[in-house]
């Protein structure tokens, strides 16, 4: 298994970090005193006003365009690069791609479930954070703020923040073009223009096309997959018909045909085989002690074992004629207003999106047909429709001594989710090989019908009914989903204020409140064409009370409902709806003892809304009939998740001065009721975390699902995350700039987890995560970049060598921690060379992108459906209790190209 650092890797991980936090005075003191750096003159608008970055008592990062241009970010993915506290990653479909501050973020592909970190793009705020992989267009600088924001931006969040602000129209006619050729085949065309249309008019035109090859090589079908085809386009009109007035009306398209998102089986020490890969005709005996059943199965019905051998050769076995062929389309209107009053000033921002994506899937990642969504742009998508409203009034009083803002925010969304989740035509054989081959081990036969060898009469008198269930899971193939749907309605206000008092030129004490109110109103209905699923939970339910034959039979009635597939919700309709209101706020005292110095400690309390889990799994346990409990829609509150509360402290400083730049953070952050989305394997879990003041006695740790219950009264929070940042960033000349930053996070779970804020047991699944860190939550992450610009003789020519690189310390990719999901300790390097003509007027760019070509994972999870039996002894090396098969998404591998540019 994979280890994290040991003590003297961490220790020269540290050193090399600390070399060049320690170098940084130094180099500043070589720096003529007239010099200023960059990072220092940004300004930023991170508390709603327009600030240096030295000024602001908040944990932020600002990364400006000439960054994000040499680091070649295209999207919000790339900015892991530059901020040691921000990963952003994607696993089977982008549309839920997830970002996370300080090791907090939303997991998991339910569209259910809104994000932890909170995505804006020029003010308007996208519904998830997955919507900001898309292309953006020509950037002027991203903020990212760390800890729960809410008392500044129209939508709260509980983590932090991105905000993404693109290039204004300019009165200066202008523009740009850009082509790029790379490996991969990838060929990409960039290009804006701006300019007056008359004097109090100018406009803007932005478009972005690529097409690439993808990462990931299906053999089956011939085809690569993760590629990308796609193209943006932004307009904007920019009109100030006098001096305190100004309209800007921003319009924009995506579109985007490419196949995501294929995935590979982790190799054999994750996954153990029974048997010579060499020799996969080798006779396997189910139950090895060194090996696992499910695997045989796969193997014997047309999996290849070299499928085990090398995730990092990059090549997936899909099932013949499955596809991972997916639509998406993103684009939406807004109109910003900004009205200087004299007294005060009026901001307001409209918005209104519309974003649909639609992914077909072989959802097994396998040859095997088990799983999957067909490619039915009708039967199968998530579609978001927002409307948003934000206001915010700003000014003066007393002389200066109160900076003062107020504002409304008002959001009504529409979520339309489709599905048609099918077992494949291989289920019904692939089910009934997993039962026997190993309950009934000594008659696999996956040749035979039922693949059964013989049938004799080894469960009595119930015997017939046996045989006849495992023959009825034949008759599933091609059965499941045929159109679920899933509508909500979310509408939420909110009223906020965040006000500095300056009690002296050094000393100020800013205070943000905000009142929240959230109404989210759900239906859903259902159609499935599984009929074996309830034939056979009537058939054989009074089998499940005999201890020789419960396990049997409830494997075979779990088999045939596998999943989130039963007839049982043929015509149901269910609705339901929860209503929420919440204050929360920040205090923040801010002393600055010189001009150059800012100390500052803050508290803030920050929120998440509640919801429905959109998975129709989260209704039933597949044995009990809708009956026995009243119907689906009695058990329609199992869908509803509780609020994310967050107490959040932090003690800062930031020194700026001349070419040199320091900011340090400590933070704490505990929340209650995180929320947390995990794939068991089967189906989708969605749970609030929490903690139990009161000892459990490892009942948080166990199988049951009955033990580890917690007085309400003893719960309280659940995650805690702790730590220390430090950026530094110095120019020593006016054509070198390096930058530095540097995360110790101490993100996890507390001991004696429960599963709710009423104190119901931790699920099962989850029983390895008391005390552990958090998934995708490094402890110790180091981001470095150097930039250098120097003149070439006196020809106006001047040249570009530019390194960034990023050091994460090893952590677990999935939400349940299992040992097999560890990603090592990595770095990734990028790397950009380039000679630029006289003014910048035009550039030749070389540049690579994981330079070192470095393997690592983005997310490993159980592969749905493929998990041997634990029925005979059997000791997982890594996880103890069972046989689990794993897969992953690959992170990219090295992509590198020439790039020209042209300005005028």
């Amino acid at each position: 298994m994979p280890k994290r650092f040991g003590k003297t890797s961490r220790l020269s991980f540290m050193l090399s970090a600390g070399l060049v936090a320690m170098t940084s005075p130094a180099l500043a003191q070589e720096a003529a005193d007239d010099q200023t750096n960059d990072s220092n003159t940004i300004v930023v608008v991170a508390q709603g006003r327009e600030q240096l970055l030295s000024d602001v008592p908040v944990a932020v990062s600002a990364v400006n365009a000439e960054t994000l241009e040499n680091t070649g970010a295209n999207d919000i993915r790339q900015l892991n690069q530059v901020v040691p506290s921000l990963l952003v990653s994607s696993t089977g479909n982008e549309a839920n791609g997830s970002a996370r501050i300080r090791g907090i973020g939303t997991v998991g592909d339910n569209p259910g479930l809104e994000s932890s970190v909170a995505v804006f793009i020029d003010g308007v705020y996208r519904s998830r954070s997955g919507i900001g992989l898309n292309e953006l267009g020509e950037i002027d600088r991203v903020e990212v703020l760390r800890g729960p924001q809410g008392t500044l931006f129209g939508r709260n969040a509980s983590a932090g923040l991105i905000s993404v602000y693109s290039k204004k129209p300019e009165f200066e006619f202008g523009g740009f073009g850009e082509a790029t050729y790379g490996n991969y085949d990838n060929i990409r065309v960039a290009g804006g223009i701006t300019g007056p249309i008359s004097e109090t008019l100018a406009a803007r035109m932005d478009g972005v096309y690529e097409k690439r090859d993808g990462f990931l090589r299906d053999v089956t079908n011939n085809v690569d997959l993760g590629n990308r085809d796609r193209y943006f386009v932004k307009g904007q009109l920019l009109w100030e018909p006098v001096d305190t007035v100004s309209f800007r009306f921003i319009a924009d398209y995506t579109n985007r045909d490419e196949r995501c998102c294929g995935a590979v089986y982790l190799g054999r020490d994750f996954n153990p085989l029974i048997g010579d890969l060499n020799e996969p005709s080798t006779p396997l005996t189910p139950l090895q002690a060194n090996g696992n059943n499910i695997i045989n199965v796969l193997r014997d019905m047309g999996q290849p074992l070299s499928s085990f051998n090398n995730p990092f050769n990059r090549q997936t076995f899909v099932t013949r004629g499955r596809t991972y062929d997916g639509s998406t389309t993103d684009g939406g209107v807004s109109l910003e207003v900004n009205w200087d009053m004299g007294g005060a000033s009026l901001t307001s921002i409209t918005g209104y999106r519309e974003y649909k994506n639609s992914q077909a899937s072989d959802t097994d990642y396998s040859a095997v047909d088990i799983l999957y969504r067909a490619d039915d742009e009708d039967a199968q998508f998530r579609q978001f429709k927002t409307f948003s409203q934000e206001l915010r009034l700003q000014g003066e009083a007393f002389d200066g001594a109160l900076d003062w803002l107020v504002g409304a925010y008002y959001a009504d969304e529409d979520l339309t989710v489709r599905d048609n989740l099918r077992f494949g035509s291989q289920y019904g054989r692939f089910a009934s090989c997993r039962l026997v081959s190993g309950a009934l081990g000594a008659l696999y036969s996956p040749g035979s019908a039922g693949c059964l060898a013989a049938r004799p009469a080894l469960f009595g008198a119930a015997s017939p009914l046996i045989y006849a269930g495992i023959d009825r899971l034949d008759s599933i193939n091609d059965r499941g989903s045929l159109s679920d749907r899933y509508f909500q309605n979310s509408r939420n206000y909110a009223f906020f204020t965040h006000n500095i008092i300056h009690f002296t030129d050094k000393l100020d004490l800013t205070l943000g409140l905000r009142y929240t109110n959230e109404r989210k109103r759900f239906t859903a209905t259902f159609s499935n064409d599984n009929t074996a699923c309830v034939q056979n939970q009537a058939a054989l339910s009074s089998l499940l009370t005999n201890p020789a034959l419960a396990a049997t039979a409830g494997g075979i009635i779990g088999l045939s409902c596998q999943g989130n597939s039963t007839a049982e919700l043929n015509g149901v309709s269910i609705n339901d709806r929860r209503k929420e209101s919440e204050f929360t706020g920040t205090a923040v005292l801010s002393w600055k003892p010189i001009d150059d110095l800012l100390f500052y400690g803050s508290f803030s309390r920050g929120y998440k809304a509640g919801g429905f889990n959109l998975d129709r799994s989260a209704l039933k346990s597949p044995i009990p009939t809708f009956a026995s409990v009243g119907g689906a829609q009695a058990l329609v509150q199992g869908l509803q998740f509780d609020p994310e509360f967050v107490d959040a402290y932090e003690l800062g400083a930031k020194y700026s001065s001349g070419p040199l730049t320091i900011n340090v953070a400590l933070f704490r952050q505990e929340f209650e009721n995180f929320q947390l989305n995990t794939f068991n394997g089967t189906v989708f879990l969605v749970q609030t975390v929490n903690g139990c003041t009161a000892d459990l006695a490892g009942g948080d740790r166990d199988l049951s699902a009955t033990t580890g219950r917690c007085a309400a009264g003893d719960v309280s929070y659940g995650v805690r995350a702790q730590g220390v940042e430090l950026e530094a960033s110095v120019r020593p000349a006016r054509d070198f700039t390096v930058n530095a930053g540097l995360t110790y996070a101490k993100t996890e779970y507390r001991d004696n987890l429960v599963g709710n804020k009423n104190g119901a047991p931790l699920d099962p699944a989850l029983r390895k995560l008391p005390g552990d860190n958090l998934s995708n939550a490094p402890e110790l992450t180091f981001t470095g970049s150097m930039a250098w610009t120097p003149d070439i003789g006196d020809s106006g020519l001047s040249g570009l060598v530019y390194v960034d690189t990023r050091m994460t310390e090893g952590y677990n990719t999935g939400s349940d921690l299992f040992g097999q999901k560890e990603q090592p300790s990595f770095v990734l390097v990028n790397a950009r060379v380039g000679i630029r003509g006289p003014d910048q007027k035009w550039a030749v760019e070389l540049w690579a992108q994981n330079l070192f070509d470095v393997n690592y994972t983005q997310v490993a999870f159980n592969t749905p459906f493929q998990a041997g039996t634990t029925s005979a002894p059997f000791v997982d090396p890594q996880f103890p209790g069972g046989r689990q098969i794993f897969s992953a998404f690959l992170a990219e591998p090295r992509t590198y190209g020439l790039t020209l540019r042209g300005r005028f």
